[in-house]
């Protein structure tokens, strides 16, 4: 179980307040104090457009899916037209 304050993560177990705060420490000494708020805000954008991806192909499949009915409506109505006019031409066979 997890104690109260940590997070846990599939790859790396559990995160407790320490590690996260020795994680953020070494970042800092990496790359600066200066260059921490551009990278937070180059991440903040890449995952504004990444959901924004997202939400344009669910939007798409959305689409896709609300049209398939009238298809398959207009479908089963040319099937149901097309039944008379193959046991007519059937019956016409027959005849001839």
């Amino acid at each position: 179980m997890l104690e109260s304050g940590q997070v846990e993560l599939a790859f790396l177990g559990g995160l407790g307040p320490m590690e996260l705060l020795v994680i953020f420490l070494i970042v800092l000494l990496i790359f600066g104090a200066k260059r921490i708020p551009e990278i937070a805000q180059g991440l903040g954008k890449g995952i504004i457009d990444f959901k924004k991806a997202t939400r344009e192909v669910t939007d798409e499949f959305d689409v896709n899916n609300t049209s398939t009915p009238n298809v398959r409506n207009e479908m089963k109505d040319q099937k149901s037209e097309g039944k008379p006019q193959q046991a007519s031409t059937q019956s016409e066979k027959k005849d001839a």
